[in-house]
């Protein structure tokens, strides 16, 4: 906090007040534009409604997933598969990829 003297700020207690703002407002600036490319990147998700399987015993899913765009078809497939492997799925079919 600035300490008054006779009801004036001396100069040197001024340019820190004045500094501690710009770091604040630089701060600012930047958490605005990292949540802009939050928003950018959440936008540029596709939605996929896929369904897959697991044997023995045989279990069927239907699920939505979120995946990186472009959003087609083999590109939906291409990061599916992987992560549902990973988790003992088939990919049986890809119904839609939206955006």
């Amino acid at each position: 906090m600035a300490v008054w003297r006779t009801g004036i700020l001396n100069s040197g207690e001024l340019r820190r007040i004045l500094a501690d703002m710009k770091e604040m407002i630089r701060i600012f600036l930047l958490a605005a534009g990292l949540s802009l490319v939050g928003v950018a990147m959440a936008e540029a998700a596709c939605y996929v409604e896929y369904k897959a399987k697991r044997d023995n015993p045989l279990e069927l899913f239907y699920e939505v997933a979120v995946v990186r765009a472009p959003c087609n078809v083999a590109s939906a497939r291409a990061q599916l598969a992987p992560k549902l492997a990973a988790r003992g799925l088939t990919l049986l079919k890809i119904l839609s990829v939206r955006k």
